[in-house]
């Protein structure tokens, strides 16, 4: 692994839009194989993380996003802590669906904004 080559992003954007992006294709790749539980898991785990990490840079208090944003990526975050809790017992194609809709959408965002 040591030798693989390392992606490079100009900036924090464009690697913030990448981890939105990666998260949400593994949740189609669990979306997609509803048999495989262990893949499910993984990826509604993979993309909670990414949100937790999200909800404790927007907590920090010299981060410089305007007030009404911090407040919107909080309310999304809490919404994705209630989905993937739903989905860790009841996974269904809605529950994957929304999840992978708005790290899209935010990935595309970020990119728009770069």
């Amino acid at each position: 692994m040591a030798d693989e080559p390392k992606v490079q992003f100009d900036n924090k954007r464009e690697m913030d839009a990448a981890a939105f992006s990666q998260a949400a294709y593994v949740l189609d790749q669990a979306r997609q194989n509803p048999d495989d539980a262990e893949l499910g898991e993984r990826a509604l785990k993979y993309n909670q993380l990414l949100w937790s990490i999200i909800q404790a840079d927007v907590a920090e208090k010299d981060n410089a996003l305007p007030e009404e944003l911090k407040a919107n990526l909080i309310s999304l975050s809490i919404f994705v802590d209630k989905q993937t809790s739903k989905g860790l017992t009841e996974p269904n194609e809605e529950l994957y669906d929304s999840l992978i809709s708005i790290n899209l959408n935010i990935s595309e965002g970020l990119m728009e904004g770069a």
